[in-house]
């Protein structure tokens, strides 16, 4: 079966490639990778002795003690891993160059039409423009036109190139951790931060907020409350850009696929989101009233005032600084007093207009065991993604339970407490 010219008009395909292939590709590699990573995990309970018992188990675990299987499972699932990644992105830019390139293709078709009507126009006209002579401008312009969209073709099909040189770099640099290659410590330190780090940024948040919450610092709350909201932001950005992750979520909600990774994503960037916005409003609604209030002072504006028309350029420059600094300063006022009204800021549960606040006393009695609990689960999956005996489902499953319930019914009602602080004032938040 002959395939059809996707760029017929340009001459070349300047993106060539199947990203429905790429994305198969992935999903095996992916679904690869969970079933060397189940297995790691199963040889390493039989090792440990937490599912088998008697002369067999015994027998079993003097074969593999010292052995290589279990690094070799983790190393390779790791590796597998990592060139599904890899593949995840190079989907996504190959996807993105061939809508370029079909673009490219439409002006090329445009361009050629253009060139055939001049062409004929010149052949009606025998070549030479009224009042004129030599080649007919209409075509030196259609063919300049169309020679222009060629470069940018042949620019593209270079940058698709690059670009897959690059990732199929990367694929095979994967490969360092696959059996029987063993990383050294700096390599394996570096992939597991890579690998790693929204969910690293997210402990820290969660951290920073207990630091918070039991004043066990010298430094402000509401510089901590801003700190938290930013890594919350940072992990969130890297979650949802991870082609893993969006995966993972879509095949849940599309298709059913509720497995405990399914799980951990949901929860991890549904908790990044959280903890983001009570910091975004904070830092929103404060810069915009203090940048109002700068603005009806009109501080910004005044570089000279009543009087001082005799001074020098570098007088009217130190004083339109000071100024600037002065409006920087009450901005930056106005940031704090609003991330520490935020911060401080009830659960909406509290809410005197829910159950008539009755439930003030039990939110008053959870927050501060949930905050720590939810600090606790965050830093023991980063530990455990460091730590391979603490790697296991049963460990992940206990981790989400605990998180799932805790996000739903202490982690929504207090950022909805936040953003209603922010929204409608101090007053009606109390």
């Amino acid at each position: 079966m002959t395939v059809a010219d996707p760029c017929p008009h340009l001459g070349f395909d300047p993106a060539p490639g199947s990203t429905d292939l790429v994305r198969d590709m992935q999903r095996r590699l992916t679904d690869c990778a969970k079933e060397m990573e189940k297995a790691h995990s199963k040889v390493t309970s039989l090792m440990d002795g937490s599912y088998w018992e008697g002369d067999a188990a015994v027998a079993f675990r003097e074969q593999l003690a010292g052995g290589p299987l279990p690094l070799n499972l983790k190393n390779g699932a790791h590796s597998v891993r990592k060139a599904a990644r890899q593949l995840g992105l190079w989907g996504t830019e190959l996807a993105e160059f061939q809508r370029r390139a079909r673009k490219l293709d439409g002006e090329a078709k445009n361009a050629r039409e253009a060139l055939r009507r001049a062409q004929r126009h010149a052949e009606e006209t025998g070549g030479t423009p009224p009042g004129g002579s030599g080649t007919h401008r209409g075509v030196t312009a259609a063919q300049g036109d169309l020679d222009d969209v060629l470069k940018r073709a042949r620019a593209l099909a270079g940058e698709h190139e690059d670009t897959a040189r690059e990732r199929a770099r990367h694929i095979g640099d994967a490969t360092h951790k696959l059996a029987p290659h063993e990383p050294g410590a700096w390599d394996r330190f570096t992939d597991w931060l890579g690998d790693n780090l929204p969910d690293i940024l997210s402990a820290c948040a969660a951290v920073l907020g207990v630091i918070a919450l039991l004043g066990l610092t010298a430094v402000a709350p509401w510089m901590l409350f801003l700190a938290a909201g930013l890594l919350s932001a940072m992990a969130f950005g890297l979650r949802v850009s991870d082609p893993e992750v969006l995966a993972s979520l879509t095949d849940g909600f599309t298709k059913g696929e509720l497995d405990i990774d399914f799980w951990a994503n949901l929860l991890g960037t549904a908790g990044d989101f959280l903890g983001l916005l009570p910091g975004l409003g904070a830092v929103t609604k404060g810069g915009y009233l203090g940048l109002r209030s700068v603005g009806e002072s009109g501080e910004l504006l005044s570089l000279v005032g009543e009087g001082d028309e005799a001074l020098t350029l570098g007088q009217r420059l130190a004083r339109a600084g000071t100024n600037v600094g002065t409006s920087l300063k009450g901005v930056g006022t106005s940031i704090r007093t609003e991330a520490s009204a935020a911060g401080g800021a009830a659960s909406f549960l509290a809410h005197s207009r829910v159950f008539g606040g009755r439930l003030a006393p039990v939110v008053e009695k959870i927050d501060k065991p949930a905050t720590v609990l939810g600090a606790g689960t965050a830093v023991y999956g980063v530990t455990s993604s460091f730590v391979g005996t603490l790697d296991n489902d049963a460990a992940k499953t206990v981790g989400n339970l605990l998180d799932g319930p805790r996000t739903l019914g202490v982690d929504v009602p207090a950022t909805l407490g936040a953003l209603h602080f922010l929204l409608r004032g101090a007053g009606e938040a109390s």
